[in-house]
């Protein structure tokens, strides 16, 4: 019965079975503890939920079903409850009567409570949110203390007021409470109802039932050495986003599986770097630690299974199963968001946002009582707890809610790392369970329990566990999945149960069982109300003390857990709540601080501390004493005797120099690379740049709202000369004219980007570049400033204004982010592609320097580096004493924010050091050895230069009001101390500019040699060699450079717990430098112990090599780590302060400092140095080992000079300082005056300039403990863990399953990797870009640079806007060739020319009486032999206009000339007006075009030619089809009559092979868009790329035999079909009545490498008159067509050209408007005149000088327009080119020679793989004196040549004789041949046409033939053995195979 405590165990008994099964369960090898109870007194197989008994009351083991209800899938329970009455009611709530008996409904309602009863609340699982009233005899009610409850119940329902029941189950069953366990009134009735002031009532204190009290576990940590991060800071207020948490409750809410968590990524259960003292905790029993790993047990084997290999067989081992976070994995961060604090006036609800409270994704509505926050917990506790919300429900709290924080984090994780992957939902994985809720919060235990003193629990770290515990688990169903055969692999059913709800308490026990007070595990009955009380009860009553987390569980058999984890360590709960907390938040708090006074108690306490009095007291003191001339120590040194003077007598410092200015090759290289990815864009085919439309550059630089940054930008586009390079500027530009191409994004600047807007808009031929310098710098979207406009009107500006329509559908904008840090860029839903990302490349490729440079950069890597190695001082420095100062007054001051103490500390410090520094020796004790050293080498290092250089200490101190107040009390102790003029303070204000006293700006004008009167330093890089302390506020830093004289970085200040990798990198990038590569700077900064004195550096080794060395006695020996232990090599900067503190005692205390050696000061710091190190501990813990690390090189400095860096080596430093009987004078000056003297003096004797060092030295960089371990520590790749935090505070992970980040991983895969695993918040100015991956969600015009910080970005991109333009330049430029005429000398020489100057057009009658010119002027053929002719008076010594042999090949003279608008264009321009040409128009789809077969028989071929015609839709309109889509008739052709100027009559056919990307076949613009029909004319091999490229262009596909024909076959064929055509188009026009002679005859043959044409206008005063003046123009080529067709009596001409361009043509080439000679390259052919002309179809080279010989000869008309010409472009691919001669059997690559070309007949000669017509061609040109002895270089007797015109070489002249009938030939009466050519000839050649010719004496014969059968028939049919002789070894032939047809030689001498 529900009232019996039959069954329940006495506590003495239950505890030693407890007591035993714990013990059993430690040493079992079973997988699953065997549960205690079934232990005690049950069987194995009765189930949990059945028991009773236990340590709690009423069997609390049962545990009630859960405030959230029954889950409907638990298994029924034994109990089942009597079947109700028929008829009654069973609703929820109500009595079987039907009564209400809800509080919310009757709480006002008057009810009759006998006397002796009390009214009570009970509990219904159904109702979880509900209380129903009940009035209980009090009797069987507990009093306060939970004892004298009589057993039974006595009770009477209020609604219906039936009394006496007598059994609580009997009462439950009338109120409906629906039990699946036995009723129990301890478990049901759980409050007492009381009356408020109102008289309703209300919930009251809960029933104290004895036993329900919580049980506590006192569990403790164990050491781990990482320290780990907390959350980060979120973005800023998001209340404006639907699933984003509003200002109030910060981004700590995701949406899905998106999570919200801390930044970091650190092996949690591993011993990464760390001090060795432990943090204190000196135990000896941590001395036993092992070199990298914690003594953790094996990892479980599968999700919920504990380790069965072989756990601890001692209890108190602090055993645990390890969490699957080992250091081999590494941990990925989690996002980085921080979770505000749920304040305390909503009761743990999200505050409301600006627009109403947020949703959240987690139960914020707990059902159960309130938890009341106990008054002055913060007071009493010294730290805010800090409460993560686990599973389950979270309570109430109310009370005293501002001194608890809320955290919904780890409420986020849990569900994150539960849902499981999509790869493995999408493979149907569904056997694949997330892990467990017990898993995981027995998980978390775990990962707390091995949390060293030191650390904080970090989100990231916990998901990794999660996800690798879930895959262990799972592994064979994840492989099978990613085997894709989950049907052949089922799954095997694990061997052993999960961890259940019951166990889950315990084993968390057990898992804390030992570690002093760390973890300390509450576990709650019935909610975790409960649990929550007794924390806040332990922690008001002190017994937390030692406890830094608490596990709070509500583990209810039947419902999920609950559960919550509560923060109460004192350090750990400080970082997380301040980590939760926003950057406004953060800034607004300090604020609060300051302005309230709350921080002068601090102040006041810190200056107390001084035991000599009040620091200022002793300030002023100082000043009164001090107020006349200062000590001689503390003035600047009189000039040394070694120092240069120089005319004036001032000293000059000859070890620095300015640095000059000018680009490095990794910029220039940079800038390529931008131009390259530039191009890139243009040239895909999405149209999204036309780069050939532009014809300047013009570009706007955005940088952040500093105003350092933004002058700095000035300076550096003032100094590049870009402006001049570009254009936008003349000489002697104005840094206010520079000032309109530099945008500072603050209020002002939309009125400026406006204009900009304005002018891309009107300038659309120039190519706007819009660069945002410092793109990771305002991510925010514009949105979300629509919400902060008032308080921050610049959020949001970069997305309203970069990302503005305009910007984004501009065709003439390109955007360029630079950043050194894109990670925010790189997300799902970024604009920029991946593809348009530039990273700076690596210095090195394998080993190999790939851009030499001078300098080395020196980066985060570089420090890390320096700081591990181990070779010298590190780099990177922690300051041990500073940060136990202030972790001591965090205690003290737990109201004040960390940042406030810290920067107070420090500026207290800083004071001290300066006073110590000054003449206070006393003040050493009172600051710490780092900041020491930090001001003895910001006062002494001027003295050590002529000119007084000295170095800058930038001090970080990101909130702004902290700054001021720093330089406030910085500047007044430089004023007490006297030090005005010593060293300058500037404050660096964002919003501000750079402030120097006069003194100061002096001296800069002197030392950067600067005349003008109004100078003032406006960046930090003109504070070069000032001796400074730079105060640097604000949020972040915003891209300002920092000198070279930067000698150190303290950040001690940064916001180390809410750092995500992009702050941290920041921050750290502020340190970044080059420095001179002629020293290793690998190693780190160097000694000057080689400046120090031989001697005394002798005698301090030897004291150091004696053995009783104070590093093994000075003070007891230190707990560290083992032998070789990882956290000694990774931290050799690891220091350690003792307590007794001797420094006063000796004069040498404040020469601790290590970084003397660094190369602040010439005086040897050996002494002390080396004492310091004597002093810091072995870095390997056996005693035998105790020998100092450095002593091995100082043995070998007593001996002789020192190795540079071998004085020092890593090792602890401390204030304590060793005893020592002599006074070493310091580089870093000394603690007291005389010394300070002497080292002075010493110091003159070789005086080096610090900053001329610290230009060869990277900066020290300080900072907190918490980064500096974060930096070195790296996971098991290597990748230091900084860079696997969250990329930045504006994304959050896509994921909990996600790969590490990898250490081999380049930028690109960095990036691809971002992009995978990131996605923008809904405050990122990318959340809306969603198309997540997509290639249509890139922006196309914008690109990312992304390269180190400080490593010369600007200046690359400055670069790139020079090669930029210049390339726009070459783009709007081309090379033409520009070759004079040749063989001008040799022209004719008859008086007859064509003397109307002033004729449009030739008069036909005039202009045949002109003779012809044979001569050959094309420069193209100066090396072709010469054609001789009768009007020609050619000597022998005419011939010397020929090219040397050595010059053959020299490359022909070519001028840049800008294309004007009458271009032809190849495939690389795009424009607007050129799409629908080219195809790329809505109404035709791309290659939609038809194949035609056109026949026609030709005679000569003795065969029917088949060509194809490519037709595309839009060009259908110039051909006659027998019906729509039928067969091909022909051509249309216009009328000779047609006077239209639309079009161009003539079609144009361009031959072309091997240019379908680089020939000039867009004609749109040389036409001036007048309508023409345009041919390309191919081979069928390339048909398809051509169709490809120029999808609207007609093709004219050659039959396959021609693939390897040369450009004679194509114009064969042109002309051939033209004429065809021509008779078609007549018979067809004919039938509609038009006379066959009126169809337009002519057709143009152009090369495909006419690129303009130009016209000459002339000026003459008169047709005869000498005065003649010419002036060339572009005109298009509608302009010169239509002008030629214009022409009367246009048909009687056959072949009509112009002139190819030269800049050298002479007025007399011009002069003449008409010439009767050869034409080239551009012909206008009259294919009527000519039918019986034909080209010669075998030819490849001079087939055009051919085709005019063969035309003149038969009579016909050839005309050159003088006052025309065109232009070549000069294209190295393609055409001629296109045609190589190899060999086909030999593997030899090496060319063959021409003289290889022929070979005897028969012969085994090399077969070559090229056509017969080619190496015949090819070998006459270079070998024709083999053939033709007698002609070389006799120009008076040339080789007659007949029918043919081929190339002899330059030095062989020829006569060109026709023999067809009726030809014009020249006359040869009276010329003697000095050999004959016969080519090929046909039957019109005769034997006695060959007798009209006289030939010379031994004049040689050369007869070709396409056989040898040929041969012989020729040699007979023309009688040649008549007159010559032959010889059978004169016959060769061409050295191909025979079945490539070659061609055979007969030579021949004449008798």
């Amino acid at each position: 019965m529900g009232n019996s405590y039959a069954g329940q165990l006495k506590t003495t008994r239950f505890e030693e079975v407890l007591h035993n099964s714990i013990e059993a369960s430690l040493r079992s090898s079973h997988l699953v503890p065997r549960p205690i109870f079934s232990q005690l007194y049950l069987e194995a197989e009765q189930q949990l939920s059945s028991l009773e008994g236990g340590s709690r009351v009423d069997n609390e083991e049962e545990e009630e079903e859960g405030e959230g209800g029954l889950e409907p899938s638990s298994p029924p329970n034994p109990y089942q409850l009597q079947p109700p009455p028929e008829g009654c009611c069973t609703t929820d709530g109500f009595c079987q009567a039907g009564k209400d008996l809800r509080l919310v409904s009757i709480s006002s309602d008057p009810i009759d409570v006998p006397a002796g009863f009390l009214l009570v609340g009970a509990k219904s699982p159904s109702l979880p949110d509900h209380l129903l009233v009940c009035a209980v005899d009090r009797r069987f009610l507990p009093d306060d203390n939970g004892h004298n409850a009589l057993l039974g119940f006595s009770g009477n329902c209020v609604g219906c007021g039936k009394k006496g029941f007598c059994y609580f189950t009997e009462f439950s069953n009338h109120i409906n409470l629906k039990l699946a366990t036995q009723p129990k009134k301890q478990k049901h009735l759980k409050y007492y109802l009381v009356r408020n002031a109102q008289g309703a009532l209300t919930k009251g204190p809960l029933i104290c039932w004895k036993g329900s009290e919580i049980r506590g576990r006192q569990t403790s940590a164990r050491t781990g050495a990482s320290s780990l991060f907390p959350p980060l800071e979120s973005s800023g207020p998001l209340a404006a986003f639907p699933n984003e948490p509003s200002p109030g409750a910060n981004p700590s809410v995701l949406m899905g599986t998106q999570q919200a968590g801390a930044a970091s990524d650190h092996p949690s259960l591993s011993a990464a770097p760390g001090p060795p003292l432990f943090n204190g905790r000196d135990s000896p029993k941590h001395q036993q630690l092992p070199k990298s790993n914690l003594p953790v047990p094996p990892r479980p084997a599968a999700l919920g299974i504990l380790s069965n290999s072989g756990p601890p067989k001692k209890r108190h081992k602090g055993w645990s199963p390890e969490s699957p976070s080992a250091t081999d994995a590494g941990c990925l961060p989690g996002a980085g968001t921080r979770a505000k604090c749920e304040s305390a006036g909503v009761s743990c609800l999200p505050s409301a946002g600006l627009l109403g409270a947020a949703p959240v994704a987690f139960p914020v509505v707990a059902s159960g009582e309130p938890v009341s926050v106990p008054d002055n917990l913060l007071k009493i506790c010294k730290a805010k707890p800090v409460i993560f919300k686990g599973h389950g429900n979270f309570p109430y709290l109310c009370g005293n809610l501002n001194d608890v924080v809320v955290s919904p984090l780890l409420h986020t994780c849990y569900r994150n790392s539960q849902s499981i992957s999509r790869a493995y939902e999408q493979c149907g994985a569904t056997t694949i369970q997330p892990i467990s809720e017990e898993m995981q919060l027995l998980l978390t235990v775990y990962y707390l329990v091995q949390l060293a003193a030191d650390q904080v629990p970090l989100m990231e770290d916990l998901e990794q566990i999660f996800l690798r515990s879930w895959r262990e688990s799972h592994l064979t169903e994840i492989r099978q999945y990613q085997q894709a055969q989950p049907q052949l692999f089922p799954p095997t059913p694990s061997a052993a149960a999960p961890v259940t709800s019951a166990q889950l308490p315990w084993l968390a026990g057990l898992a804390a069982s030992s570690c002093n007070d760390s973890v300390h595990v509450i576990e709650c009955a019935y909610s975790l109300a409960e649990g929550l009380s007794e924390m806040f009860r332990l922690l008001v009553e002190g017994k937390l003390a030692k406890t830094n987390y608490v596990v709070i569980i509500c583990a209810c058999r039947n419902a999920a857990i609950d559960s919550c984890i509560a923060v109460t360590g004192k350090y750990q709960a400080r970082i997380l709540s301040e980590s939760l907390l926003s950057p406004a938040e953060y800034q607004k708090e300090v604020k609060a601080e300051l302005v309230t006074g709350k921080v002068d108690s601090l102040g006041a306490f810190v200056s107390t501390l001084c035991p000599e009095g009040d620091i200022d007291v002793l300030l002023d003191k100082f000043h009164q004493e001090n107020q006349g001339p200062m000590s001689s120590s503390l003035t600047t040194p009189s000039i040394p005797q070694a120092a240069s003077v120089d005319v004036s007598g001032a000293p000059v410092c000859t070890s620095y120099r300015l640095e000059p200015r000018g680009i490095r090759p990794f910029q220039l290289a940079v800038a390529q690379k931008l131009l390259s990815h530039v191009c890139s864009i243009a040239d895909s085919s999405t149209q999204n740049l036309d780069l050939g439309s532009f014809e300047k550059v013009d570009f706007l630089i955005c940088t952040p709202p500093s105003e350092v940054t933004y002058q700095q930008t000035l300076c550096h586009v003032w100094h590049s000369g870009v402006l001049l390079e570009l254009g936008l500027e003349e000489e002697h530009v104005t840094k206010q004219r520079v000032e309109q191409y530099v945008l500072k994004l603050d209020v002002e600047a939309q009125t400026k980007f406006k204009a900009f807007l304005q002018n891309s808009l009107q300038n659309p031929h120039t190519l706007y570049v819009l660069i945002h310098d410092h793109a990771h710098w305002d991510l925010m979207s514009s949105a979300v400033q629509n919400l902060c406009s008032q308080s921050e009107p610049c959020v949001g500006l970069v997305d309203r204004l970069l990302n503005c329509r305009e910007v984004k559908e501009a065709p003439n904008i390109v955007t360029l982010h630079v950043t050194s840090f894109p990670y925010a860029l790189q997300t799902q839903h970024t604009l920029i592609s991946p593809y348009n990302e530039i990273h700076w490349p690596a210095s090195y490729s394998n080993g190999a320097d790939l851009y030499h440079e001078n300098k080395k950069y020196f980066g985060l890597a570089e420090f890390i580096e320096s700081t591990l190695s181990g070779q010298s001082l590190p780099l990177l420095r922690y300051d041990s004493s500073f940060e136990a100062m202030v972790t001591a007054l965090g205690k003290r001051f737990p109201r004040l924010h960390s940042a406030v103490i810290r920067t107070l500390v420090l500026v207290q410090h800083y004071a001290a050091a300066l006073m110590a520094v000054s003449g206070l020796p006393q003040m050493k004790n009172h600051t710490s050895v780092e900041t020491l050293e930090i001001a003895q080498n910001l006062l002494h290092a001027p003295a050590q230069c002529p000119r007084g250089h000295g170095l800058m200490v930038l001090l970080r101190v990101p909130c702004a009001p902290l700054a001021a107040v720093a330089y406030e009390r910085l500047a007044h102790v430089r004023a007490r101390l006297a030090l005005q003029e010593r060293f300058e303070i500037v404050l660096g204000n964002p919003s501000a500019g750079v402030t120097v006293g006069k003194h100061f700006v002096k001296q800069l004008k002197v030392w950067q040699n600067i005349e003008d009167a109004a100078w003032r330093p406006q960046t930090y890089l003109e504070l070069e060699g000032l001796p400074c302390i730079l105060i640097l506020g604000g949020a972040d830093p915003l891209g300002e450079s920092m000198p070279r004289s930067l000698r150190y970085c303290d950040l001690r200040l940064i916001n180390s717990s809410c750092l995500a990798r992009t702050a941290l990198e920041q921050e750290l990038g502020l340190a970044a430098h080059f420095v001179s590569s002629e020293l290793p700077s690998d190693k780190g900064p160097r000694s000057e112990a080689l400046e120090s004195d031989p001697e005394k550096l002798s005698t301090t080794d030897n004291e150091e090599e004696e053995p009783g060395t104070e590093g093994a006695h000075a003070f007891p020996a230190p707990v560290c780590f083992a032998a070789g232990s990882a956290s000694e090599r990774r931290s050799p900067v690891t220091r350690d302060r003792p307590c007794s503190q001797d420094s006063a005692s000796s004069p040498l205390s404040s020469t601790a400092s290590g970084s003397a050696l660094a190369g602040e000061a010439g005086a040897p710091p050996a002494g002390p140095l080396q004492r310091e190190q004597a002093r810091s501990p072995p870095p390997c813990g056996p005693s035998k080992e105790g020998r100092v690390p450095g002593e091995k090189p100082r043995s070998r400095a007593s001996q002789g000079p020192p190795p540079a860096a071998s004085t020092h080596s890593p090792g602890r430093r401390s204030l304590h300082t060793a005893v020592t009987s002599s006074c070493q004078p310091s580089s870093s000056g000394s603690c007291s005056l005389a010394s300070a003297a002497a080292s002075s003096a010493l110091v003159l004797q070789a005086p080096q300039c610090s900053l001329a060092k610290a230009c060869r030295q990277p900066p020290i960089v300080f900072l907190p403990k918490l980064v500096y371990d974060m930096v070195l520590a790296t996971d098991s790749s290597g990748l230091p863990k900084a860079a696997s935090l969250l990329p930045s505070p504006s994304v959050m992970w896509a994921s909990s399953f996600r790969p590490l980040l990898s250490k081999t991983m380049t930028s690109t895969e960095q990036s691809l990797y971002y992009r995978q695993w990131t996605v923008p918040r809904p405050s990122h100015m990318d959340y809306g870009n969603r198309a997540e991956g997509r290639m249509d969600s890139f922006h196309p015009r914008r690109l990312l640079l992304s390269g180190p910080p400080q490593i010369g970005k600007t200046g690359a991109y400055l670069q790139f806007l020079g090669i930029l333009s210049r390339m726009l330049i070459r783009l709007t430029e081309v090379d033409v060739y520009d070759e004079e005429e040749v063989n001008i000398r040799l022209g004719e020489e008859s008086d007859w020319r064509y003397l109307q100057l002033s004729d449009p057009w030739p008069e036909l009658e005039l202009f045949k009486k002109l003779p012809f010119d044979y001569i050959i002027h094309d420069p193209k053929y100066e090396d072709a032999s010469l054609i001789c002719s009768h009007q020609q008076s050619i000597t022998s010594e005419d011939g010397g206009t020929s090219r040397k042999p050595e010059d053959l090949y020299v490359r022909r003279q070519t001028a840049r000339m800008r294309l004007s608008k009458y271009a032809a264009y190849d495939t690389y321009h795009h424009c607007e007006q050129c799409h629908q040409y080219m195809g790329f128009h809505p109404r035709y789809q791309l290659y939609e075009s038809t194949l035609h077969a056109f026949a026609f028989s030709y005679s000569m071929l003795g065969e029917e030619i088949r060509l194809h015609f490519i037709i595309p839709k839009s060009k259908e309109h110039h051909f006659v089809f027998s019906q729509p889509g039928g067969q091909l008739e022909s051509m249309r052709l216009p009328l000779v009559t047609d006077k239209s100027h639309e079009y161009i009559k003539s079609p144009t056919f361009t031959p072309t092979t091997g240019r379908h990307e680089h020939g000039l076949f867009n004609l749109y613009h040389a036409m001036d868009g007048a309508s023409h029909l345009h041919v390309l004319v191919v081979k069928e091999y390339e048909m398809a790329i051509y169709k490809k490229y120029w999808p609207n262009h007609i093709m004219l596909v050659l039959p396959s035999i021609f693939n390897s024909a040369g450009v004679g076959a194509a114009h064969f064929l042109i002309k051939e079909l033209s004429y065809h055509n021509l008779e078609l188009e007549r018979s067809r026009q004919e039938e509609l009545g038009i006379k066959p002679q009126d169809i337009w005859p002519f057709i143009v043959i152009s090369d495909d490498s006419c690129v303009m044409w130009n016209a000459a206008d002339v000026d003459c005063a008169g047709e005869r008159s000498r005065e003649f003046s010419w002036t060339e123009r572009n005109v298009s080529l509608k302009h010169v067509m239509q002008h030629i067709e214009a022409a009367p009596d246009i048909t009687h001409y056959a072949l009509i050209g112009m002139r190819k361009w030269s800049s050298k043509t002479r007025a007399s080439q011009v002069r003449e408007p008409f010439s009767r000679c050869h034409v080239h390259d551009f012909v206008i052919l009259n294919v009527d005149l000519t039918q019986n002309v034909q080209y010669s179809q075998n030819r490849f080279t001079c087939d055009d000088v051919d085709f005019n010989l063969r035309v003149h000869s038969a009579g016909l008309l050839l005309c050159r327009f003088n006052r025309f010409s065109v232009m070549k472009k000069q294209i190295a691919v393609g055409g001629h080119r296109s045609f190589h001669i190899t060999s086909k059997v030999s593997e030899n690559a090496a060319a063959v020679v021409p003289a290889q070309y022929i070979c005897a007949p028969d012969s085994k000669h090399t077969f070559l793989a090229a056509p017969a017509q080619l190496l015949l061609e090819k070998f006459l040109q270079h070998h024709s004196h083999r053939f033709f002895p007698l002609a070389l270089k006799n120009l008076s007797h040339p080789v007659l040549s007949v029918d043919c015109y081929l190339n002899l070489g330059p030095q062989v002249s020829v006569c060109y004789v026709s023999s067809r009938p009726h030809s014009l030939n020249v006359g040869c009466s009276k010329l003697v041949f000095s050999g004959l050519l016969l080519y090929l000839c046909d039957s019109f050649v005769g034997a006695g046409f060959l007798k009209n010719f006289h030939f010379l004496k031994g004049a040689t014969l050369c007869v070709i033939c396409q056989d040898r059968n040929s041969l012989r028939q020729t040699v007979v049919r023309l009688e040649l053995e008549e007159e010559w002789q032959f010889r059978l070894r004169d016959e060769f032939q061409t050295a191909n195979a025979a079945e490539d047809r070659p061609l055979f030689f007969l030579t021949g001498r004449h008798i």
